[in-house]
Formats: structure tokens, C-alpha cells, sequence
């Protein structure tokens, strides 16, 4: 049984991190001695579309049988900073997990104006609860990170017509805590507990505008829970649940998924400097608040497919970002893995679909 990731733990993965240093080794050369949670067959890349970039690929099986697919987009001139001041969300389908996806139509677009989402929607996250779609996303006001706010659109049907809502879900913190600066990357699931559960990203804003670096600030995750989807959620604590800050390196993490399986919650998430940057995370709890200390998910890009390395522009060539699971058809078993990937034949970023083969027990 896996233990909870302790304080003990992360003083531990320090001092691995300091000798990794002075020894002239990686973190990850030191830490890595077992094989990745999930054993991966690529499939390839399954949605890309010639003036797009393509990230957030949110699965759900449809009652016709077909893979529905709810991703962002951005007009390929705005470069990859797009998604930040130009996304919208749209949806596709394929007959199945291995072949290509057709994109279908576009579900929600920044509205301008005064709207909390007026200047990019992002961050799809779809789930189905009793007969009701829930679209929990991400949208800004101002194209920057600082109005960041997780919002949540319902349907009967997933082609449409949704509602949209005036106001976000869940608003930051107060000035000085650790999620003052914004809410995204909304994780969703049922709790053991009735309630609802919705884990999100944040970090704290003088942190993020007063160090330097190449990643500025320390994102963790907190937990909020509503008795119904549609809220009100309220944050269970002051503090984050999951949170790498005490790690040398600045180790993070983000682009989180939750799902239940056999009575216990599991993540998977994108790894920034636990290992390194490249790999995906995976962590279990039984009550949401108490994780396990990370092991690897998943590896590289480029340890399962062969690809000659894009222009420059695409600098996070080889990394698999926001990792989305399709379940099977009993609700809580990994079948199928997809993220988004920068590089593919219009070189922007696409959807791509790996099988999960096997999970460890």
C-alpha cells in the first residue's frame, strides 16, 4: 500500500536533488529506478489542423458510441503564447480511440467585452453526471495569467446548445495566499465523501512577479468541494494539497487528472522538476488531501515515437502536455491516454493518443 508523501519525504528528495548537483548528475538519473506507471503503445497524432495550435484534449465516450473530444485552439499567427489571449473550445469526434478526429464545431469562444472569459477560453475538462454534461474550463478578461478563473458550461447533449455561465466557478484567494493569483486546470470527480471535488492550479502572485528564471512562481493544487457539480464549491483548507515548494529546483506541477478507481483517487499529472520537465506524474490518495510522493507516469515523447525535431519556435518539442485519460465503460478504468504534443506536419502542436496496455496493480 502506498504510503502518504511526507515532509520526511521531501527533505529526502532534497538532499537527492543537492547531490545531484554536486555530484555533476540529474535528479532524475539519481531517482529513477522503476518503470513508468503506465506501459504506453502510441497511436499517433490523431487531431491537427493546418492554421491551429491544438492543446487540451478532453475525451468522453457518447451515447452514439463514438469518442467525443473537447480540445482548445488558437490561430497558428499568434504563435504558442495563444492560448493565453485567443483559444476557444471546440469539439470533435472519431469512431474510435485509434482513428483520426474530425473537428465538428466550436463550443465556446472568448466573448469580449467585460466578461470574466472575454479574452480566451481554455482548459476544457468534460464529465458526465446523472444524464448532465459539465464543461468545467479556464477564461481571462485581460489575455494574462492574472485573470485566470475556472468556469463551468452544461448541456444535455454534447453537441449543444450549452449554457454558459455569467460569473466563474471558483475566484483565487485573498492577496498574500498561496492562490492569489489565479484558478485553472480544473481536475473534477465524485469524493468517497458524496460531495464533489474540484482540485485546481494556482500560485502565489509576488512570488511569480519578483523571482527570475525560466519558470517564475510555484504552482501547487488546492481542493475545493460542493454538494452539486454546479456548486457553490468551497475550498476544504488555506493551504494547497499537493505542493513540491520545499524541492530544490523549484519542482512543480500542472495539467492535473483525477479519477477513481477500486475505492482510491489517482492523478496524472505533467512533471516540472520533480524529475524534469519531460515526464508525467502519478500520485494516489483516499481522501484528496494526503498524496502519495510522485512516481513517473510516463516518459518523454520521444522514448515512444521517432520524429526529426521541428523549427525553433517549437521549444517543448518532446514533451506530452495536459494528460486527459478515457475510461472504459465501467467508469474507472485508464484505457486510453491523450495530451497534447508540440510538432506534426503543420508545425504548431496536436492531440495525441496513446493505449494504455497496462496500468500497475
Amino acid at each position: 500500500m502506498s504510503k502518504p508523501f511526507t515532509r520526511r519525504d521531501f527533505l529526502q528528495t532534497s538532499a537527492l536533488g543537492i547531490a545531484a548537483v554536486v555530484l555533476g548528475s540529474s535528479f532524475t538519473k539519481l531517482d529513477f529506478s522503476d518503470k513508468p506507471y503506465f506501459n504506453l503503445k502510441p497511436i499517433g497524432r490523431s487531431l491537427s489542423l493546418e492554421d491551429y495550435y491544438i492543446w487540451c484534449s478532453s475525451p468522453i465516450w457518447g451515447e452514439d458510441g463514438k469518442v467525443h473530444l473537447f480540445y482548445s485552439r488558437w490561430k497558428k499567427e499568434k504563435g504558442m503564447g495563444g492560448w493565453l489571449n485567443g483559444s476557444e473550445i471546440c469539439r470533435a469526434e472519431a469512431n474510435s480511440p485509434f482513428d483520426e478526429f474530425q473537428h465538428k464545431q466550436v463550443i465556446l469562444a472568448p466573448r469580449g467585452g467585460e466578461f470574466w472569459d472575454a479574452t480566451t477560453c481554455h482548459n476544457p475538462l468534460i464529465k458526465k453526471v446523472e444524464g448532465q454534461y459539465y464543461l468545467f474550463f479556464m477564461g481571462n478578461s485581460n489575455g494574462k495569467t492574472n485573470t485566470k478563473r475556472i468556469g463551468l458550461a452544461t448541456s444535455k447533449n454534447l453537441d449543444g446548445e450549452w449554457t454558459r455561465p455569467d460569473q466563474p466557478l471558483l475566484l483565487p484567494g485573498e492577496k498574500g495566499s498561496w492562490d492569489d493569483h489565479c484558478t485553472t486546470n480544473p481536475a473534477f470527480v465524485k469524493g468517497n465523501d458524496g460531495k464533489y471535488w474540484l482540485f485546481y492550479k494556482s500560485w502565489n502572485t509576488e512570488e511569480y512577479e519578483t523571482q527570475k528564471g525560466a519558470v517564475r512562481g510555484n504552482r501547487k493544487y488546492g481542493l475545493a468541494k460542493a454538494d452539486s457539480p454546479m456548486g457553490p464549491y468551497i475550498k476544504v483548507s488555506e493551504n494547497p494539497v499537493i505542493d513540491f515548494s520545499s524541492l530544490p529546483n523549484n519542482a512543480q506541477l500542472e495539467d492535473a487528472f483525477v479519477w477513481k478507481q477500486k475505492g482510491k483517487f489517482h492523478m496524472v499529472a505533467r512533471d516540472m522538476g520533480f524529475f524534469n520537465h519531460e515526464y508525467g506524474l502519478h500520485l494516489t490518495t483516499k481522501d484528496g488531501l494526503n498524496w502519495t510522493k510522485p512516481e513517473i507516469a510516463y516518459l518523454n515523447m520521444l522514448h515512444y515515437i521517432n520524429e526529426t525535431n521541428p523549427t525553433k519556435h517549437l521549444k517543448r518539442f518532446g514533451r506530452l502536455e495536459r494528460p486527459m485519460i478515457l475510461l472504459g465503460k465501467d467508469g474507472e478504468t485508464p484505457q486510453f491516454l491523450f495530451g497534447a504534443t508540440q510538432g506534426g506536419k503543420f508545425e504548431t502542436s496536436t492531440t495525441f493518443v496513446f493505449e494504455i496496455v497496462k496500468a500497475k496493480s
